[in-house]
């Protein structure tokens, strides 16, 4: 488990796509690619050396539509939560949300579920994003290949994106829940006599 992070295949198509669509957008990515043995969550945090939080989980979502195809929705989730169903279903307003196969994940998208990217996909697709995600200065997600990754600020992954941020993993509607209001009043203050 010692191999370091090496250079990726930078034209393989899928890494190339997600590269040219962040340069149009002015952002030049630095493309990773992991060890063979990184395949979770857990183990790419371990080989970068970063907080679980940091690594960002796509998850690709069906919402089934009777009259029409189905709608892919993306979720961007921080490493240390579990996406909500029940929860996004309710936030969404998409009651029937399911998880998408392999194969709905790639022809809805154009990426495997292995190198799913938070952008840059095949059609356009509703992405939503953990708030947990913005408590760090920097996130890395998946390229578009398996096992290809890069490094980004949540607020430019957002912007490429084009991300709803939102608390959609078990862990961080807890504690969105448990917050306390951030405005408060204070009586006298002001500089009113």
């Amino acid at each position: 488990m010692g191999e370091p992070c090496s250079e990726p295949d930078l034209a393989h198509p899928a890494i190339h796509r997600v590269a040219e669509v962040a340069a149009r957008k002015g952002v030049a990515l630095d493309i990773r690619q992991l060890p063979s043995w990184a395949r979770t969550a857990e183990d790419a945090a371990a080989a970068l050396r970063v907080d679980l939080g940091q690594i960002v989980k796509a998850e690709v979502l069906i919402a089934p539509r009777s009259a029409s195809r189905p709608i892919p929705i993306v979720c961007l989730v921080s490493g240390r939560n579990r996406l909500d169903l029940r929860l996004l279903a309710g936030i969404t307003g998409e009651v029937a949300l399911r998880e998408a196969t392999a194969a709905e994940a790639l022809e809805l998208t154009g990426y495997p579920i292995g190198g799913m990217p938070p952008f840059g996909h095949r059609r356009d697709v509703r992405i939503l994003m953990d708030q947990d995600l913005g408590q760090h200065q920097s996130v890395w997600a998946a390229a578009g290949a398996e096992a290809s990754v890069f490094q980004i600020a949540p607020g430019t992954l957002r912007m490429l994106s084009n991300a709803i941020v939102i608390p959609i993993g078990d862990a961080s509607w807890g504690r969105s829940i448990g917050r306390e209001p951030s405005l408060s009043l204070q009586v006298g203050a002001g500089g009113m006599d």
